[in-house]
């Protein structure tokens, strides 16, 4: 089993790694540019919804794998 300190430096390079934006470009050979994807903006609930699932989610499978005890007989 992972102690604590393999946990927290797994969850802080996790939260690091998603957390920081991605900045690639692809390059343009066309000098039209086509927008085939328009932004549609979402109600702030949703948003917190979604957020606070997720986390509830990700809270529980934590909570499940880490707490869980084998059923193995012991001698």
């Amino acid at each position: 089993m992972l102690d604590k300190k393999t946990l927290w430096i797994s969850l802080i390079c996790l939260v690091l790694l998603t957390s920081s934006p991605a900045s690639a470009e692809m390059a343009n050979s066309h000098s039209v540019q086509i927008n085939q994807f328009h932004q549609i903006e979402q109600p702030l609930s949703v948003k917190v919804a979604v957020t606070i699932v997720g986390l509830a989610l990700i809270s529980i499978e934590l909570w499940w794998f880490i707490f869980s005890k084998s059923k193995s007989p012991s001698n």
